[in-house]
């Protein structure tokens, strides 16, 4: 095996793959995601009424910026 194949102890361990042996089910999506986190902060500083803030600068004040998220937070718990 390969470099990243090691046995310890007469146990063959293996550190890439999938458990299996198996390939994964399915195709990922070509392209970018559809939603960004950038995005999704964007949607959230606007759903607070604060859509054209400099959420950038905000986010470099902690104590701002933890406000402006349990402010967003607290509209999402139903």
């Amino acid at each position: 095996m390969g470099g990243a194949c090691n046995a310890y102890g007469g146990e063959q361990r293996c550190t890439h793959g999938l458990e299996g042996g198996g390939e994964p089910e399915g195709k990922r999506p070509l392209g970018r995601p559809w939603r960004r986190w950038e995005n999704n902060i964007k949607m959230d500083l606007h759903e607070v009424g604060r859509g054209r803030m400099d959420w950038i600068g905000l986010a470099q004040d902690r104590d701002r910026w933890g406000a402006l998220v349990n402010a967003v937070m607290s509209l999402r718990v139903p």
